[in-house]
């Protein structure tokens, strides 16, 4: 084997003999990963080359001193470990102890486990750190013995097509690949001797020129892998020629071209591999190291929906995990994508890497006319079904048969109207390299007038919702007739919010499908698998091609039967073996997973005492992989089993994927559930999931065991398990209940979630990262006057900054004295004279400045101060127009010191939000339209609002209109209605339920906190010029008088004197809500009170006891009772009772003092009565006299009475109060 343009290998004189040798030194190559990194030892015999009996004595000394010198282990093993870290540790498969270093520090499951280079012998081993030993300064004198090599100054090199310019050349490449490393591999196992020429040391690495001696003839590695076209030589800074000396360049190099470095030897031998050292102390079990950090923040962020974290051993199995209905070939390079070559040019210069995995297994199908479903997690990427969409499209004589009339050929449904935003502008962005296609972007509201409005001309491609394909269907009822392509986009999304119009389309276009046309497809692409897919499968789509790469979902699909089986954890033995039942004729190869090695030991010898055959695997176990794997898949009868016992470490050595069932034995986190799920995968049915067939005919089950101590991570399982409609136990509901509340509380210093305060509700509320209940210390009201807070009603606000259509940030005006645009005035006036306008040098965060803009000066607060960059003198600050709301960013030299009296009057900026009006069509978000009318029709401009509700600063305001006064006239008219005209758009719909459902959200911390109430005082809402309050519609404010005890009731405009009451409200106090007042009686003996509060189907309640007051608050339905009870008399707290019953709620009141209280209350209220029904009972069992008893019921009946008389217009049931918490 001759080589070609044999290398001309030039060097200085060196000045002794042990330099030529160094550059001439043969070698045995221990270990290959490619051209660029392989490990080899020196042979024969050289200055610095240690004889093979030297390490053979030096392990042979350290087994003795590891194994018997030292009978205390503990002295010899190391405090902490670290990666880097040099040490000793015991190899199984050399069976003797090593010196190695430590790669990295992982965590399984109940022990820490390292990853460990032998620098011996350049093999990597798994090694727990309890059995890491000390290395001693005695075994570490020699160097050692593997040395870690590549192949000097040559590099990998591909074949790269250029679409643009249609070329083809081979081009320097990051990676080496498999073709290359295995000629590599083959000539150094073809050479009988192999020499290597040392040039330099870099990164602990040796750059060499490999040489092979190969049927006789010596062979340059380097040289022969550049001529086989394996790899190029990297081009030098010195060389500077043409391209001629460079190609020359590359079959021989010159001394000046591959400039030698000089190394001592010496040195060289002991290459430090790691450099980064980060300690974790074994003794507390903390880890300092990064990686591990990292890891373990991995492990408690994963959710089962992502399985995107994972560590580095299972990172691309989970990922490259897909399941198939059909066999699909993928293609992973976009060069052989299945799209029209003017696509790839424009992809190409768009810089898209090319197909994704999901990608890769969608195209070919969907470019191919099938029907395709793919579950992904990149599901909401509408590139998965855009691009081979396009290139069918470019085929025109797939649609020649079709009518010869207006209609599009391809149809998109998105979830709402941002998304089919994203979907139109990916068209119009690609659409240029394609024929022209006309896409069209149709959002319509219910305005039947914006339907007829529509024009369908040439147009091709329509993106649209569900709802308003329906809207523009009836009055296009020719819209399916040329229609060929369906997409589904989100399918899961657009099943949950819209499954019966999504069902309808489909129904329209299966009626308009004719045999005559070729070209009928259905894709349907989503991040997550809905039953309702199985029913669009199954009537709708033809032999469709199903891809789903999660494993969770592929376990839905595949009918994976999910059981939880809950016990305490010392039955568990027992349930696993009635769980495990064989009697039934199919064959069975269970897995039971543990989370420790304890665990699967006692397992097994469970098993094996009740007579029934396993296997076991762990770590620590003497186990023979090939007999294990041999008995796993031999060929078995009908009615046998296997059982294998083992840790979840183990199963990335087995990669199995036949079983049949799977225990959790240790309760799984979510990416460990998801790995065992995927040894079922060959098991997965390839039907939908009829619920007609039984579940004993299921192929696959996993069964939980759900004990007392699985408490990690029960919501994400749950979660999966609602997902799955698999049957879930109490206990797990009943815990995950309060991991819910605690995830709540975490976010307790978040502000409050928009959607909450915008529409009422959160559909998000587990993944939404704000809080969605109160925080006393935030939800203080802020900026409103006290005015308005002590008569809360109509008030004239001007917006200035519009969020959306609901939401703006303005001032409340004070229309007889407003002290914000005196304030204006000053500050305007001040900043006129130039000597006023004084840079701030320092700018601080938080702080207040001056800001010009235009000709107007602003009130301005630093949030944030951006790092300055290195060009600029200045830097970037954003800040908030405290007077206005809005937010900006600017360069500080802009800001100018404000003076400290500017500073005094509070931020007038306060939150205005719309009540009782939401998008239409299920949208979370207002459709930019709507917006902008509203923004055009309210900015900068007076109206009167009534304010209904209020939080931190926010206020709710119904109705928000705008008066217009008719000159001339002493009055003023509506000129419109903000709330009328958002729904007068077509785009917006009434939302009734907005501000109950907020106060339910809220309702969970007044029962939490009533303990903590202050005093409130009572008044009616201000009636306004549009609705006049109920008289039942009372509102509970603060009593501005700290000290004040008492409170009035008002109704209409007559107080009732002496009908008073004192109100007290959680810490907040300052906050507004809305809460009933139940209907009460009550009725005594000597020793007790018993108060019956009439409420139905009690759901939480909450009652608190002090010495004269009781205060008692419950949930029904969705409404809120709260019933504060200051008592006439001393009662003992600790001996008062409360009980629920079917129609009430009972509390019985312990009396301090035996004897008869003439009334319950200290003060009258109109909700309290006597309970006639137990006076005969009363006169009954009373010790006293019957003159006594007479006098004290007398007493009762006549308070009541008075308090009817004087009532008597008034109903006596529940009341609906709105509570001024602020």
């Amino acid at each position: 084997m001759k080589t070609t343009g044999r290398l001309k290998w030039r060097v200085e004189e060196a000045n002794n003999a042990e330099e030529d040798w160094v550059r001439n030194m043969e070698v045995l190559v221990l270990k290959i990963e490619d051209p660029g990194c392989f490990w080899v030892t020196m042979k024969g015999c050289g200055p610095y080359i240690i004889d093979e009996v030297e390490y053979t004595n030096l392990n042979a000394e350290m087994n003795q001193f590891y194994d018997k010198s030292y009978k205390d282990v503990d002295e010899v093993k190391p405090l902490m470990v670290e990666e880097g870290q040099i040490c000793v540790v015991f190899s199984e498969e050399l069976k003797c102890w090593c010196r190695a270093v430590i790669k990295s520090i992982m965590y399984y499951m109940d022990h820490y486990q390292t990853e460990c280079f032998l620098v011996d012998y350049a093999k990597n081993i798994f090694v727990k750190t309890k059995d890491i030993r000390v290395a001693l300064e005695a075994f570490m004198q020699i160097p050692y013995r593997a040395k870690k090599c590549r192949l000097y100054r040559t590099k990998p090199v591909t074949l790269h097509i250029d679409f643009c310019e249609n070329t083809a050349k081979i081009v320097p490449a990051k990676r080496w690949d498999s073709a290359a490393t295995q000629y590599f591999q083959n000539l150094l196992k073809a050479a009988t001797q192999i020499k290597a020429k040392l040039c330099a040391v870099e990164d602990n690495t040796f750059d060499v020129f490999l040489y092979g001696t190969i049927k006789d003839e010596k062979v340059c590695i380097n040289d022969d892998l550049v001529s086989k076209n394996f790899a190029c030589f990297e081009e030098t800074k010195e060389n500077t020629g043409s391209s001629a000396d460079y190609q020359e360049n590359l079959t021989s190099l010159s001394v000046e071209s591959l400039p030698v470095k000089t190394v001592n030897p010496a040195l060289a031998f002991r290459p430090v591999l790691f450099q980064e050292k980060v300690s974790t102390d074994l003794e507390t079990g903390l880890p300092v190291s990064s990686f591990f950090l990292k890891e373990t923040y991995q492990r408690s962020c994963t959710h089962l929906s992502g399985s995107t974290a994972s560590n580095s051993q299972n990172l691309g199995e989970e990922r490259n995990f897909v399941f198939l209905s059909n066999k699909i070939e993928p293609s992973s390079v976009l060069e052989t994508a299945p799209l029209f070559d003017n696509l790839k040019k424009e992809l190409t210069q768009k810089k898209h890497l090319g197909p994704n995995f999901a990608e890769s297994y969608c195209w070919p199908p969907i470019a191919q006319g099938c029907d395709v479903v793919a579950i992904s997690d990149h599901g909401n990427d509408p590139f998965l079904y855009i691009p081979p969409i396009l290139t069918l499209l470019q085929l025109g004589s797939c649609y020649k048969a079709l009518p010869n009339i207006s209609g599009p050929l391809a149809l998109i449904l998105c979830p709402g109207w941002k998304k089919a935003q994203l979907v139109f502008e990916l068209l119009q962005t690609y659409e240029r390299c394609c024929r022209q296609l006309h896409p069209m972007l149709i959002i319509l509201g219910q305005k039947r007038e914006a339907a007829l409005s529509v024009k369908i001309r040439e147009c091709e491609v329509i993106v649209t919702t569900p709802y308003s394909l329906l809207r523009l269907f009836e009055h296009h009822s020719l819209l399916f007739c040329r229609l060929c392509h369906l997409v589904l986009d989100e399918v899961e999304v657009l099943f949950s919010d819209a499954a019966e119009q999504v069902f309808t389309i489909l129904d329209c276009y299966k009626k308009d499908i004719s045999e005559d046309y070729s070209v009928h497809q259905i894709i349907a692409v989503g991040a997550r698998w809905n039953k309702h897919i199985a029913r669009l499968i199954k009537e709708f789509m033809n032999g469709p091609y199903i891809v789903i790469t999660t494993i969770e979902e592929a376990s839905i699909y595949g009918n994976v039967q999910q059981v939880v089986r809950s016990c305490m954890n010392s039955e568990r033995i027992s349930v696993l073996l009635k769980i495990l039942d064989f009697t039934h004729n199919n064959l069975q190869k269970v897995l039971i997973f543990t989370n420790t090695v304890n665990e699967a030991e006692m397992i097994h010898k469970a098993l094996k005492n009740n007579s029934i055959f396993s296997l076991k695997l762990h770590k620590e176990s003497e186990f023979n992989f090939k007999y294990i794997i041999e008995q796993w898949t031999k060929k078995s009868n009908s009615g046998t089993h296997v059982v294998l016992v083992l840790t979840d470490d183990c199963m990335q050595y087995l990669r199995i994927t036949d079983a049949t069932c799977v225990i959790h034995f240790g309760f799984p986190s979510p990416r460990i559930f998801g790995q065992r799920l995927r040894s079922m995968s060959d098991n997965f049915c390839n039907v939908i999931k009829d619920s007609s067939v039984d579940q004993e005919y299921t192929k696959a089950r996993s069964v939980i065991l759900l004990t007392e101590n699985s408490e990690c991570h029960e919501l994400g399982i749950l979660h999966y398990l609602q997902h799955a409609e698999a049957e879930i136990p109490p206990e797990l509901h009943d815990f995950t209940a309060k991991m819910l509340e605690a995830e709540e509380d975490q976010k307790f210093s978040r502000p409050l979630c928009a959607y909450l305060k915008t529409f009422g509700i959160c559909k998000n509320r587990t993944v939404c990262p704000d809080r969605h209940q109160i925080n006393l210390q935030i939800d203080v009201p802020q900026n409103i006057p006290d005015k308005i807070k002590q008569t809360p009603g109509y008030v004239t606000i001007l917006p200035l900054h519009i969020v959306n259509a609901t939401n703006y940030f303005g001032r409340i005006v004070d229309k007889q004295e407003d002290q914000y645009t005196n304030l204006a005035e000053e500050i305007n006036e001040y900043f006129k004279k130039p000597g006023n306008k004084i840079s701030v040098k320092n700018v601080e965060k938080l702080a207040f400045y001056g800001l010009c803009e235009k000709t107007l000066f602003h009130r301005v607060q630093v949030v944030e101060i951006f790092p300055k960059e290195e060009e600029n003198l200045f830097f970037n600050v954003k800040i908030k127009y405290i007077d206005e709301g809005r937010t900006s960013q600017v360069q500080s030299y802009h800001l100018l010191q404000l003076p400290a009296r500017f500073q005094c009057l509070p931020p007038q900026a306060v939150e205005f939000i719309v009540c009782k009006v939401k998008p239409i069509d299920n949208e979370i978000e207002w459709n930019p339209k709507v917006t902008s009318y509203i923004c055009h029709k309210i900015k900068g401009k007076l109206h009167e609002a009534k304010i209904v509700h209020t939080l931190g600063n926010t206020a709710w305001v119904d109705p928000m209109v705008r008066l217009t006064r008719l000159s001339g006239f002493k009055m003023s008219v509506n000129e419109y209605n903000v709330r009328s005209e958002i729904l007068s758009t077509g785009l917006g719909t009434d939302n009734p339920e907005h501000i109950t459902q907020l106060q339910l959200c809220i309702h969970s911390k007044v029962l939490d906190h009533t303990k903590n109430l202050k005093p409130l005082s009572i008044k009616e809402d201000t009636a306004g010029p549009e609705n006049a309050s109920n008289p039942q519609n009372m509102s509970i404010q603060e009593n501005s008088t700290e000290n004040c005890n008492t409170s009035k009731i008002i109704l209409g405009n007559h107080p009732c004197d002496g009908v008073a009451q004192t109100k007290e409200a959680e810490d907040s106090s300052l906050h507004q809500r809305k809460c009933f007042y139940p209907e009460i009686k009550w009725f005594q003996n000597e020793e007790t009170v018993t108060v019956k509060v009439k409420i139905a189907s009690v759901a939480d309640y909450k009652c608190e006891f002090s010495k004269q007051k009781v205060v008692f608050s419950a949930c029904s339905g969705d409404k809120l009772y709260l019933a504060d009870l200051e008592l006439h008399q001393y009662i003992l707290a600790e001996k008062s009772t409360c009980v629920i019953k079917d129609k009430e709620a009972v509390i019985v009141l312990m009396k301090e003092k035996k004897g008869a209280w003439c009334k319950l209350l200290k003060n009258k209220n109109l909700h309290v009565s006597f309970d006639f029904e137990h006076w005969e009972d009363f006169e009954d069992k009373s010790p006293f006299s019957v003159g006594t008893k007479k006098r004290w019921c007398t007493a009762a009946v006549s308070e009541e009475c008075t308090d009817s008389s004087e009532d008597s217009g008034t109903e006596s049931d529940e009341r609906n109060i709105l509570v001024y918490q602020g």
